[in-house]
């Protein structure tokens, strides 16, 4: 036991002393939308990095410097490939050369709404395959409290390594957040836990070398798992209650809208959400049904998550319904109509439409029989229901085609005041006219 615990010092001490002096080589496995800026960012802090895709579609934009990532730089990452200090690979075999490793693959949920942690578990697996002494592992995926100890663990002490005191493991969760002006993978502050003191340690000091944000550290891998659930969860829940209000508010006749901005005039007790067609993204709509999945396991009903879930769930068969109601206004039904969606995108000025909520208002559109036009500044082509589709240029001659304009994303970049005044009808799901003159015929979310 004496020889382990020297042992663990040495090997840590060794590690951080190559973090410190930047030459320690990183792997960055996954890159996506955390991935690829993760990678950015250590390889402009003075490392020599390695990213690990499966597609070698961005195998070859990475290392031909062409960016595919709105929050990275263009002129960066062209700059770290020209200058060798990052390359894009498909061979997990050069894992064997890195000193520390990122996992940042997607975690999505299966059809059963059941957490699908298998590309993590096939990324450990490789790197399992390569792993040496000394190295360090950390997951950045976020997933359910205990996949680190549970799932990655038991797959890189099966090589006779043990964590601790041959390899060092932590989980640090991504906080990306697409389209933030103000925080970015630099500066946002990050959490660590790491199995052991040592890993949280090493795992500190490398996040602290590459990043301007601060570190927490706390004491597991499971707290700073059950963090980073809990941050999505209470959006979602809060997003939940905006959307709820601003269904009672339409039964009501009050401006929802107008009620959010008197309640943050209150300089303490409350933060503001607000409502919109639905939830989109790789995190809100899909995190806190990790953690419903996981209370089972303890049998416990997390009633508050699910019932905020089906609220959210609801919203684009609501805007649909909206839609209805006014082209019935204008003695026209769906079945036959024009509707023009203006953005496809999750939300505003970034080109990421996964879990979009305009995906299903499409479906339901058509399946009621209209034509469904969209219009997008950041996305030209996307796929909706197993369908591919293409964005047209926004025109004023187009907006007045339309039965119906629908703002279902507020990109800064659509002309607002073309749309109010070509508009036959202006549904707004985003508040995106509040700055300018509104048309007779507008409707707010």
């Amino acid at each position: 036991m004496i020889t382990e615990s020297i042992q663990t010092n040495e090997l840590s001490e060794q590690l951080i002393d190559k973090l410190n002096k930047k030459t320690a080589v990183i792997g960055v496995i996954g890159l996506g939308y955390v991935g690829l800026p993760l990678a950015v960012e250590k390889a402009k802090a003075g490392y020599k990095v390695i990213g690990f895709d499966v597609q070698e579609k961005k195998i070859d934009m990475v290392n031909s410097g062409f960016n595919y990532i709105g929050d990275v730089v263009d002129e960066d990452l062209r700059f770290m490939v020209e200058n060798g200090q990052l390359r894009a690979t498909s061979d997990y075999s050069f894992i064997s050369e890195v000193d520390a490793v990122a996992i940042c693959v997607p975690t999505p949920l299966d059809v059963y709404q059941q957490p699908d942690t298998s590309y993590v578990e096939s990324s450990t697996k490789e790197i399992s395959r390569f792993l040496h002494k000394g190295m360090l592992v950390v997951l950045e995926s976020t997933t359910y409290p205990g996949t680190t100890e549970e799932l990655v663990k038991p797959i890189l002490e099966a090589t006779g390594l043990t964590c601790g005191t041959d390899f060092f493991l932590a989980y640090s969760p991504e906080r990306v957040d697409p389209g933030n002006k103000s925080f970015n993978t630099k500066n946002t502050p990050k959490v660590v836990g790491g199995i052991t003191s040592a890993c949280s340690k090493v795992a500190q000091t490398l996040y602290e070398q590459v990043l301007d944000g601060s570190v927490h550290v706390v004491s597991s891998p499971s707290v700073a798992e059950m963090e980073k659930i809990y941050e999505n969860t209470f959006r979602h829940i809060n997003i939940a209650l905006a959307n709820e209000m601003a269904v009672l508010c339409d039964r009501m006749g009050i401006n929802v809208w107008e009620v959010i901005d008197a309640a943050k005039s209150k300089p303490y007790g409350f933060m503001a959400f607000y409502p919109g067609p639905g939830l989109g993204g790789h995190c809100i709509p899909v995190d806190p049904f990790y953690l419903t999945w996981k209370a089972r396991e303890f049998n416990y009903h997390t009633r508050l998550i699910e019932l905020a879930g089906e609220i959210n769930n609801s919203m684009p068969e609501f805007v649909v319904q909206k839609i209805g109601e006014i082209l019935n206004r204008q003695k026209k039904a769906i079945n036959g109509a024009v509707v023009y969606l203006l953005g496809v995108a999750y939300k505003k000025d970034i080109d990421d439409y996964r879990e979009s909520p305009v995906l299903k208002i499409i479906e339901e559109l058509e399946e009621r029989g209209a034509t469904v036009w969209i219009s997008d500044t950041h996305i030209q082509n996307f796929k909706a229901n197993g369908k591919p589709y293409e964005c047209i240029g926004l025109t004023e001659e187009r907006v007045a085609e339309a039965d119906i304009t629908v703002i279902t994303t507020d990109h800064t970049g659509f002309d607002y005041e073309m749309i109010g005044r070509a508009s036959k009808s202006l549904f707004d799901t985003r508040n995106g006219m509040k700055n300018y003159d509104k048309p007779d015929n507008y409707y707010l979310l």
